[in-house]
């Protein structure tokens, strides 16, 4: 089970609320003292003319609920210790000071402790002359036949339905009865691969490779243990449940992540569910980590059936810090575009020197496979000559089909790039494939093949990051360019040479595997990229 950050167990939540506070690019909250342990936060704007609603619980389920205090949706949010319901004291606060004429709503979850300790902070307000009802939610349909349905991420939906009724002045019966008519249209159930994790406990229940359907968000049993399926069926799994429990039309859903599911799973999550029986009648989605259980790697789908009034509320606009805000359905948006980079830019031609030159380079290297392995067994990960051979083989492949432009030695050598990077794997391909783009480029401009040669290779070192005396092959590529622009081929053969032979000696590599490796496994090595530099200027 993961370690948690925190500073102690006694001042978790506080600390959570407060930052909470800090971090809301609202300012219409607060943090009411009561100068106890007494958590409660509320909006600093309420001014009591309308209905009132106060949810709450135990903490860990952030950013539920303090994340919707805000208009539109709850006046404030009572939190206990972790998991844990807060004090009747706590509730009956809060009540007092939020609630004016026209009443206050309080909107639980159905946990044991919630029902009690709310319940009786109600009754005592009632005593004291307030205007003040109840509503518990249990939307957990994972259970059949539960008595006791648990409240899970449901819960969010019956909030956002009473708080749009409560803004535009509803009645607290009816701001109460609009909140039974969303929940009873609710259905949730979820799913996860880890429990959570609690400060200085650990709990490691579900085995690698299994999930838990209908587990519960303080780290309850759920109902099936199963082998975790692919994403589609998972899904299919559990909507078949909500289309049992409540069969709809149109509907919305609100696709909850438990607090560890990673933003691309959850991605993956909401294309399969957004396509499943039940996302084909969804009107609009809902999205985000709502309600979570602290750090649970898992989500919950919550489906509410739609009436005019329901599908007004949830769009209609609130200022919260955590409402993520609704999405119509749409279809995925997608442009369809004509590939042009497979397009051939050039017509094939024939030169007989140029084939001539081609077909030696590609075979040597192919021919030094094995040894540039082994070489780069030794200082890497021993595949540099597999990956050398695939790019010749490629080219060769082209040059053999008559599919290259051999006469336009501009389009001959990104043509060349275009290969390599098709079929070289790591770096190397499309470092190669940089030289030889940024060379044709070049030559078409000069006409100077050396020196385009050393502009493509200008820009290997800017993308690439290496240098000379990296232990590279631009150890043997860089003198080699050089001595060809300044004395000839000849000498470019020669400096090739010994600029391979220089890697030899080398203890420090600064670019490549090699750079993770210490002085003792590089010395008397040669650098098998520099070799196959190397090797390449020796077939001339």
């Amino acid at each position: 089970m993961a370690d948690l950050i925190l500073n102690n167990k006694e001042s978790f939540v506080t600390d959570s609320i407060q930052g909470t506070l800090y971090t809301s690019t609202l300012e219409n909250l607060t943090f009411l003292d009561f100068a106890n342990d007494i958590k409660v936060v509320a909006r600093n704007d309420w001014n009591k003319d309308k209905v009132a609603l106060i949810c709450g619980g135990g903490s860990g389920h952030e950013p539920a609920h303090a994340g919707f205090v805000g208009k539109g949706m709850l006046t404030a949010a009572v939190c206990g210790d972790l998991f844990a319901a807060p004090s009747v004291d706590s509730v009956l606060n809060a009540i007092l000071h939020v609630t004016g004429d026209a009443g206050c709503l309080v909107i639980i979850k159905n946990y044991t402790g919630d029902r009690l300790n709310f319940g009786l902070a109600v009754e005592k307000a009632k005593e004291m002359g307030r205007k003040v009802d109840l509503i518990v939610v249990g939307d957990d349909i994972s259970i059949p036949n539960n008595p006791q349905p648990r409240g899970i991420a449901g819960t969010l939906f019956v909030q956002k339905v009473a708080g749009y009724v409560a803004e535009n002045g509803g009645t607290l019966e009816e701001v109460k009865q609009a909140a039974l008519d969303a929940h009873q249209k609710t259905a949730s159930i979820g799913v996860a691969l880890t429990s959570c994790s609690l400060p200085g406990e650990s709990n490691d229940r579900i085995a690698q490779g299994k999930a838990e359907l209908g587990l519960g968000i303080h780290g309850e049993a759920g109902i099936e243990t199963i082998d975790l399926p692919k994403a589609k069926d998972l899904v299919t799994t559990m909507v078949s449940k909500l289309l049992e429990a409540k069969p709809t039309t149109d509907n919305a859903i609100l696709l909850n992540n438990l607090g560890g599911l990673s933003p691309i799973e959850m991605n993956i999550v909401a294309k399969e569910v957004m396509e499943s029986e039940l996302g084909k009648n969804t009107k609009f989605i809902v999205s985000g980590a709502l309600m979570t259980a602290i750090d649970m790697k898992g989500f919950s789908i919550s489906t509410i059936q739609l009436t005019d009034e329901i599908a007004n509320a949830l769009v209609s606009k609130v200022e919260t810090a955590a409402w993520p805000g609704t999405v119509a359905r749409r279809e995925v948006p997608v442009t369809k575009c004509e590939n042009q980079i497979a397009k051939k830019a050039f017509t094939p031609s024939h030169d007989e020197e140029t084939a001539l030159v081609l077909t030696k380079v590609c075979k040597a290297i192919i021919d030094i496979e094995g040894e540039l392995n082994h070489l780069d067994s030794i200082v890497g990960d021993g595949d540099t000559g597999s990956t050398f051979a695939a790019g010749a083989r490629k080219v060769l492949a082209q040059l053999e089909a008559n599919n290259l432009p051999l006469q336009d030695k501009a389009k001959l050598m990104t043509t060349i790039a275009d290969c390599l990077t098709s079929v070289m794997g790591g770096s190397s391909g499309v470092l190669l494939s940089i030289m030889f783009t940024a060379a044709g480029r070049d030559f078409e401009q000069n006409g100077l093949l050396p020196q385009a040669l050393q502009a493509g290779l200008g820009q290997m070192m800017a993308y690439g990051g290496a240098k000379p005396g990296d232990r590279t092959m631009i150890d043997a590529l860089h003198p080699a360019l050089e001595a060809w622009a300044q004395e000839g081929f000849v000498a470019a053969i020669a400096a090739a040479k010994a600029g391979a032979e220089a890697t030899v000696t080398m203890t420090s590599a600064k670019a490549g595997r090699s750079s993770y490796l210490n002085s003792d496994s590089l010395n008397g090595t040669k650098d098998p990229g520099a070799f196959a530099v190397e090797t390449v200027f020796s077939q001339f």
